[in-house]
């Protein structure tokens, strides 16, 4: 793999897919080396396909890969990481939800989620640096929740006080601090890759 060339991004939308006004969409638009995971056609609750399908763009890209994933993005992510199939230099998580709670009405119930390979939430270090952006009122998951997710993922927490889920519903849309999060995170990287080079 060629660790020289220029870093891409992979999002990793949640459970909604595509939404033309999410500031991961916003965020793709803006990016000179992008690909996002695409919407499933069938098996759209399955993890399992949400996986592979994470895993197949993954398999595409050459060179270093940041990945920025949100909601139960996070959660596809997190399960990926447990058997990677390449290395990843880093990774932005945003807002994770607690599957393992009841969500709110509209969402599916711990139950189908467990019936469709979501349980339990990998409670392992990532085998790659990571931010965990968390919000202090997210109707998905508690602060404490995700703070407790983020210490045993060994990742980096980020208190982006009161923003809901950070979804259109909250009123995200453009999300400027979350281009600010990543470009840190990727700068820091490509210091200590250039550094290993030495």
């Amino acid at each position: 793999m060629n660790d020289t060339a220029e870093p891409t991004v992979v999002i990793v939308p949640g459970l909604r897919d595509h939404v033309a006004d999410h500031w991961q969409t916003l965020l793709a638009d803006r990016l000179p080396r992008v690909r996002t995971v695409p919407p499933l056609e069938d098996g759209k609750l399955s993890l399992t396909a949400r996986i592979a399908a994470l895993d197949s763009v993954l398999a595409e890209v050459t060179g270093p890969v940041y990945l920025v994933a949100h909601s139960a993005g996070v959660v596809i992510t997190v399960h990926w990481a447990q058997s990677p199939t390449r290395p990843v230099r880093a990774a932005l998580l945003a807002t994770p939800p607690d599957l393992e709670s009841a969500l709110p009405t509209g969402y599916p119930s711990p139950e189908e989620l467990d019936a469709h390979g979501w349980m339990p939430i990998p409670r392992r270090r990532l085998p790659f640096p990571s931010m965990v952006a968390a919000s202090r009122n997210d109707p998905l998951a508690s602060y404490r929740c995700v703070s407790g997710l983020a210490e045993t993922w060994g990742s980096r927490l980020v208190d982006l006080g009161e923003v809901g889920h950070l979804n259109p519903a909250s009123g995200y849309g453009a999300w400027p601090h979350g281009e600010q999060l990543l470009a840190q995170l990727m700068d820091n990287q490509e210091q200590v890759a250039g550094e290993g080079m030495r």
